[in-house]
């Protein structure tokens, strides 16, 4: 099949616009997943430089394909840090772990929720989201948060009940779990 320089040049610029919305939509998930395996920014940075350069070669199949696009890229992130921790250990190296044992807990799943939660969170308002990080990040009372935020504690119920109504909402509306539970 012969292909004109302009149509190779459009399928370029579009395979492109494709990786280019690949590295902006995943790329704070998969560094923060590769980083707490491996305990080490700079590794993780390059095993999710090689994970994207495997998105580049799989493309087509990768938005053909009815799976998740995150999961894929968890995984291919999964099986690199697998693959350098394995090397590192038939080299008698260390990344992040002295242990021979290659048991790696996967922490997509955290992830992911952590950042369905943050996405959540950014519709509140500000008022809300206070009250929230007070009572549920902090672990601190109605009572202790009212004192902080200098509001009665009727009013952080309040913000409480409507904050959390608000969440669960939105988390049924767009499919997330993270906040259903």
């Amino acid at each position: 099949m012969n292909t004109t320089p302009l149509a190779d040049a459009a399928s370029t610029a579009h395979r492109t616009r494709l990786l280019n919305d690949l590295v902006t939509d995943h790329t704070a998930a998969l560094l923060a997943y590769a980083e707490k395996a491996l305990s080490d920014r700079h590794t993780a940075e390059d095993i999710v430089q090689e994970a994207f350069i495997r998105a580049w070669r799989h493309l087509e199949r990768l938005y053909s394909t009815e799976g998740s696009v995150r999961g894929w890229l968890l995984t291919v992130t999964r099986n690199l840090i697998i693959d350098r921790m394995r090397t590192a250990t038939a080299r008698r190296e260390s990344v992040g772990t002295e242990s021979s044992d290659l048991v790696l807990p996967d922490h997509s799943e955290a992830v992911l929720v952590s950042i369905e939660t943050t996405s959540l969170l950014r519709h509140l308002s500000p008022d809300h989201r206070e009250v929230l990080l007070h009572t549920f990040l902090c672990d601190r009372t109605i009572q202790e948060t009212a004192r902080i935020l200098g509001i009665p504690t009727g009013t952080v119920k309040s913000r409480q009940h409507y904050a959390l109504n608000a969440l669960r909402a939105r988390a049924t509306r767009s499919g997330h779990a993270a906040a259903t539970s």
